[in-house]
């Protein structure tokens, strides 16, 4: 069966305060999406409860008030607090989730559930007879699986940050992760770590990885480095990204290196 003419099936709910989407391209009982999807759903519904930070009685709240220690929170809570120091470390303070004083893993924890989800509940559908590919869509972060032997490319439009409704680039990605980090919908939400304060200069930060916990962390990145950084892309374990600055110039990198717009433009989708 040709990708472009497989059926898709798409099954969306709100979760972490944005909408999360599970789609399935080509032949799949239906009963089996639906257990697929309803299976990752209730995954990030769980992650939610013990780590946002809008719920009073969440594990990252309760900590937060003194009311309940890391070691003695969900074993998950360790687990994402000493991945964030391990984060903190390879970003050089770029990303913290102690820069408060505290302890907020927002920045790395929606990446990390996210594609824990997906791969647990969403991959293994692509092994089954008649499924071309399979992905996860978290607000425009996704992880994103392609069946060996299939023609199918999942093209992902990045969005103009001053003009969501159009599209700076598309991402041709078979199997992998794209993240975007940027004030278009939340406004100036990302904070410098060493500061303390909103970023400015950047309107968005897009990597492509393998992995959507590396992506989302490392666009996280890239918004705390600015426009006019990119030094941090050779540390991140990413193939490529995009960054937009608050005036709409736009620095693109391929495989850890920058490239000109005019080379850009003259390479079909040279991501």
């Amino acid at each position: 069966m040709s990708g472009s003419s497989a059926p898709r099936r798409i099954r969306v709910a709100q979760i972490m305060g944005t909408v999360v989407s599970v789609t399935v391209v080509g032949d799949l009982d239906d009963s089996l999406v639906d257990r697929a999807s309803e299976e990752c759903f209730a995954d990030l519904r769980r992650v939610d409860r013990t780590f946002s930070t809008y719920r009073p009685e969440s594990d990252v709240s309760r900590i937060a008030r003194g009311a309940l220690t890391i070691d003695a929170a969900d074993p998950e809570v360790r687990e994402v607090a000493d991945a964030c120091r391990e984060a903190e470390v390879a970003t050089t303070g770029l990303f913290s989730a102690s820069w408060s004083g505290g302890f907020d893993p927002t920045g790395y924890v929606k990446g990390w559930a996210v594609e824990r989800a997906a791969r647990r509940f969403i991959a293994p559908l692509v092994d089954r007879p008649g499924v071309i590919a399979a992905g996860v869509n978290a607000g425009g972060d996704m992880q994103l699986f392609t069946a060996d032997g299939s023609d199918w490319t999942w093209n992902v439009g990045i969005a103009d940050p001053r003009h969501p409704a159009s599209v700076l680039a598309t991402v041709p990605v078979r199997t992998g992760a794209v993240a975007t980090s940027g004030s278009a919908e939340r406004g100036a939400h990302v904070i410098d770590p060493r500061s303390g304060e909103p970023v400015s200069g950047v309107a968005s930060v897009t990597v492509i990885a393998d992995r959507l916990t590396d992506a989302d962390l490392w666009a996280t990145v890239g918004m705390v480095a600015g426009f006019d950084d990119l030094s941090w892309i050779a540390k991140a374990p990413s193939h490529t990204g995009m960054s937009v600055s608050d005036d709409g110039r736009v620095r693109r990198w391929i495989d850890g290196t920058e490239v000109s717009v005019d080379v850009v433009r003259a390479v079909v989708q040279p991501f």
